[in-house]
């Protein structure tokens, strides 16, 4: 689901770097080269000052779950017991319309929706075997939830046999089923509604905006976006300057190419938010085995939240990571300074050293990885070419890790000659 984010600012500090280097280093990662290349978006026609409205689409031509309810699938939702979901509505709302064809009013949109998606719950298991780890488990958990879902969601749908002539089950299928909730996780805005008593208590968050989903999304770009509540409108007002001609650009939120690529199925060239993620497995089997202290170490992490989002970025190593291998680094004599490493401290030169070393192999690490990945995905694509859209994703966002992994070694260099 699209959250359209306005004015947010994303402000890193890190100890020991220079603003001149940080710039030359964003030069990689300058929002301006994004772009999804899916040959669909808005172009704008005259000039736009920061404070226009780009686009006004009216509250009937929403496709929410007050369209579902006031629909002929309204009875049979308001009967059906326990209450179905927001979001199975809109499922069985968009999968009953398509079925339908020319007949259903909602047809001209139909037509311009994806015929298929490239979230990776659609791609293959062996492309998905492909991801980095962190992102390959996200997709299986993606992948599982689905089809619970469906699953849980068959009995509803037989519910509906008697407004068709062929067997439900021939309409609500799996296939059917999987573009319907992809449709509405990539394509909706951020819409909240009043709870309904015919449907659960989940959110009720949704909805689908025609036209408005042809905009793509930019990291860089801040727009202002809500439901106008005086115009029974959803507005989308830019907040800086557009020329003539010029595409326009919505942004989805600060994700990184992860998200990106599990929510909505593209990677964002460039993108300032990406980050390659490090597991404190991979810091572990890179240290001595003979650190008696090491169990413990690990569980210090876990406790005080150093165990995740530990990250290489387009400024190199983050500060959790660095303070989560100056932990793993301490001596023996050191470890009860564990409370200070964690504060930022700096607790010895050697462990300052011994962190960076670290650092660096597992970067190294890492960097073999991603090219070794990219060797997988070139030979699969040789040995099946039908694959080659998928796994030419799966390309882009090991090239965009390994960029980062460059550049990030290039900096953990500069950081161990300082201090040597």
């Amino acid at each position: 689901m699209r959250k359209l984010y306005g004015n947010y600012i994303h402000i890193m500090k890190k100890k020991g770097r220079g603003r001149t280097s940080r710039q030359r280093r964003r030069k990689l990662f300058r929002t301006s080269d994004l772009s999804k290349g899916t040959g669909r978006g808005l172009m704008a026609v005259k000039s736009l000052q920061p404070g226009e409205l780009i686009i006004s689409l009216p509250e009937k031509c929403l496709l929410t779950t007050d369209t579902v309810i006031k629909s002929y699938l309204g009875a049979y939702i308001t009967k059906w017991t326990p209450p179905v979901s927001p979001l199975l509505a809109l499922c069985a709302f968009l999968i009953s319309e398509k079925h339908t064809g020319n007949k259903s009013p909602w047809k001209p949109y139909l037509d311009i929706l994806p015929k298929t998606y490239t979230c990776l719950v659609c791609l293959e298991p062996q492309v998905v075997r492909l991801l980095p780890r962190p992102l390959k488990m996200k997709a299986q958990e993606q992948r599982t939830h689905v089809q619970e879902l469906f699953l849980s969601s068959r009995g509803f749908f037989s519910s509906l046999q008697s407004l068709f002539t062929e067997d439900v089950e021939h309409v609500f299928h799996y296939n059917a089923f999987l573009w319907a909730w992809c449709t509405i996780n990539t394509r909706t805005v951020y819409m909240k509604h009043a709870r309904k008593e015919c449907l659960s208590a989940e959110p009720d968050v949704y909805a689908l905006a025609p036209y408005l989903d042809l905009l793509n999304h930019s990291p860089g770009v801040q727009v202002k976006a809500a439901f106008n509540e005086k115009t029974h409108c959803y507005e989308i007002r830019t907040t800086s300057s557009c020329k003539k001609y010029e595409e326009l650009f919505i942004c989805y939120g600060p994700h990184d190419n992860h998200q990106l690529l599990l929510e909505y199925g593209f990677v964002a060239i460039n993108n300032p938010h990406s980050a390659v993620y490090i597991s404190v497995d991979d810091l572990v089997d890179h240290l001595p085995s003979v650190d008696t202290q090491m169990n413990k170490k690990i569980s210090l992490l876990k406790e005080h939240g150093f165990s995740e989002d530990l990250t290489f970025g387009c400024d190199g190593p983050s500060w959790r990571l660095l303070t989560a291998l100056k932990l793993l680094c301490l001596g023996e004599d050191e470890f009860t300074c564990w409370k200070k490493v964690l504060l930022g401290e700096v607790i010895s030169n050697t462990n300052e050293w011994k962190s960076l070393v670290l650092s660096r192999k597992v970067c190294s690490y890492y960097i073999e990885e991603a090219k070794t990945a990219l060797q997988k995905v070139s030979h699969m694509k040789d040995e099946e070419p039908a694959l080659k859209d998928q796994l030419t994703l799966i390309e882009n966002l090991w090239i965009e890790e390994l960029k980062l992994l460059q550049v990030s070694a290039d900096i953990l260099k500069t950081m161990h000659q300082e201090i040597t």
